[in-house]
């Protein structure tokens, strides 16, 4: 039992923090939102079969489907394609993932003011520390008199926002419209529908839908649809099944030593000292935000 959680929390950190560089593997061969479109019509496509395939696949009212799409916008949409942007403006995918992994810590501090649920100072620390490791990091790779160098290592704070409001609100959704709750092969055909809606629109009118078909970006798009978007979302569904939630979010914080890593195998991505100092200083607010957690589930043994 443990050994099989354990091949499942490897399996699901590699997956999905995979998805950094496969992104950035891609980008190449296309545009950001266009990337988008064709990664979303695809993981639509196969959770519509197999939704179809076990007779769950159905209209269930606007009041049910539209919290669903939202969600899925802010969580899939915005979070996918500020990330994209980031590394389309030459941001390093390892650099990306350590911003983007702020975003548990800042779900965990504004739980308190959105849903009423109990926020410890220590998460608030932990939060502004977390932030301050990223801001070592970002200070020293930021070229101030380049606008483009300093949005590109912006943009994935909008992946940090979308993400904790997405969050939120489905936190809301369990507490209060239980009664609405959607089964997960249907509460996430919806989400990816929608993002697929909205990300036509740019990749139409913006982009062209410019795509070189080559064997390596089709190669890239199916990983990132099946084995990502696809695989690391099932292992995370079962590893709550087997963990508590809390566990489960820790796990995102291993995305930047392992994306930089992964970055470094396929890339050549070097780390500067700074890079290493903000992630030390990062997992010190991890550890601030997960330890009153510990603490309690060592006062009840």
């Amino acid at each position: 039992m443990m050994r099989t959680t354990i091949l499942m929390i490897i399996a699901f950190v590699l997956l999905w923090n995979s998805g950094f560089v496969g992104a950035e593997f891609g980008l190449p061969y296309t545009s950001p939102f266009t990337f988008m479109l064709w990664r979303y019509i695809g993981v639509t496509l196969i959770i519509m079969v197999f939704a179809a395939l076990r007779r769950r696949l159905r209209w269930v009212g606007w009041s049910a489907a539209a919290p669903a799409m939202l969600v899925g916008i802010l969580a899939h949409g915005v979070w996918l394609i500020c990330v994209l942007l980031s590394l389309d403006y030459g941001v390093p995918s390892g650099i990306v993932a350590m911003v983007v992994a702020l975003q548990p810590m800042a779900t965990g501090a504004l739980s308190g003011l959105v849903v009423g649920e109990p926020t410890s100072l220590r998460r608030w620390i932990g939060l502004l520390v977390g932030l301050a490791g990223v801001t070592i990091t970002l200070w020293a790779r930021i070229d101030f008199s380049n606008t483009q160098s300093v949005l590109g290592y912006l943009i994935p704070f909008g992946s940090v926002l979308s993400m904790t409001a997405a969050n939120l609100i489905q936190r809301r959704l369990e507490l209060y419209r239980p009664a609405q709750r959607l089964s997960v092969d249907v509460n996430l055909f919806y989400q990816a529908l929608a993002t697929t809606v909205v990300m036509a629109i740019p990749a139409v009118f913006f982009e062209d839908l410019r795509v070189q078909w080559t064997p390596e970006f089709m190669g890239t798009l199916v990983w990132l649809v099946v084995a990502v978007s696809l695989g690391a979302y099932a292992f995370m569904w079962l590893l709550l099944i087997r963990m508590e939630a809390n566990r489960v979010a820790a796990l995102f914080y291993l995305g930047p030593p392992v994306t930089m890593l992964m970055a470094w195998a396929v890339f050549g991505h070097t780390l500067l000292m700074t890079d290493v100092a903000g992630l030390a200083v990062v997992f010190a607010g991890v550890i601030l935000t997960m330890l009153p957690f510990q603490q309690k589930e060592k006062g009840k043994g």
